[in-house]
């Protein structure tokens, strides 16, 4: 019988496992990309540059990248506020806040400080929605605007942080009348009259607040509360004397038309 050839066994050389392992190596060098460390200015240019002609997601990666090769220069910490600033541009609202909030934590003292607060403040004033919606960012903003007038009352951003506190108190009693206008419209008399006394207990400085005290006489009168009705548009006379909405509540209380009819103004007798 004929013996079984043995099997060829593999044997590498040393000079064929230095071949290989520089292959290998080559390999794994050509699928990981070489750091370069640039000078921080030139890094924080380039990301300017990007920022200015709109590239905002490059500029927002670049903008990090001044803090990764170089976190505790100066440019750094500027890096940060301009990577929230970016985001914001780009409505990444919460990776803005993100941002803010740890530039905050970690620089307390910056001169730029007060522009973090108030950008805070932006990223939830830009998303507050519309009055039929739920109102937790119109919170939000106002707590965050409050924060610029309490903490920095002189710096330059206060002055329109109380603009825009004042614009976002109007929007939450524009909320409660919308409220308000419904339940009356359904009959729900108690319940509007609530919502009504919201918006001239809480937002009594707002626009809406003499609609607000006609619609509680209106109320009153519908439940034939002839004397609260009249208490009412006598509060709405003497606060707003020359608002429409006191002469149509002094029309309904008194029983006197006020207002010329329109079938007889004058270019209808022609």
């Amino acid at each position: 019988m004929n013996a079984k050839r043995p099997q060829c066994l593999t044997v590498f050389r040393p000079a064929a496992l230095a071949v290989l392992g520089i292959l290998a190596l080559s390999a794994c060098s050509s699928t990981e990309e070489t750091y370069v460390e640039k000078p921080v200015e030139e890094l924080y240019n380039k990301a300017m540059d990007s920022l200015n002609k709109g590239n905002l997601g490059t500029a927002a990666v670049e903008f990090d990248e001044v803090e990764r090769q170089h976190p505790y220069s100066a440019w750094a910490t500027q890096a940060q506020l301009q990577a929230a600033y970016t985001n914001y541009e780009a409505r990444k609202y919460d990776d803005a806040i993100i941002a803010l909030d740890r530039f905050i934590q970690l620089h307390p003292g910056h001169r730029n400080v007060a522009y973090a607060y108030y950008l805070k403040g932006l990223c939830y004033y830009d998303q507050i929605a519309d009055v039929g919606r739920d109102q937790k960012m119109t919170q939000l903003a106002m707590q965050s605007l409050q924060d610029v007038i309490t903490r920095f009352p002189t710096s330059r951003y206060a002055r329109d942080a109380q603009l825009k506190i004042d614009l976002t108190r109007d929007h939450l009693a524009g909320k409660e009348m919308t409220i308000g206008r419904y339940y009356q419209t359904q009959g729900h008399f108690l319940a509007a009259i609530n919502r009504y006394k919201v918006v001239i207990e809480q937002y009594q400085t707002t626009t809406h607040a003499p609609e607000a005290l006609h619609r509680l006489v209106e109320c009153y009168e519908s439940l034939g509360l002839a004397e609260e009705a009249k208490k009412v548009a006598s509060v709405l006379g003497h606060n707003f004397p020359g608002s429409e909405w006191y002469i149509d509540s002094y029309q309904n209380v008194e029983g006197v038309k006020v207002r010329p009819d329109p079938e007889k103004s004058w270019w209808k007798l022609w």
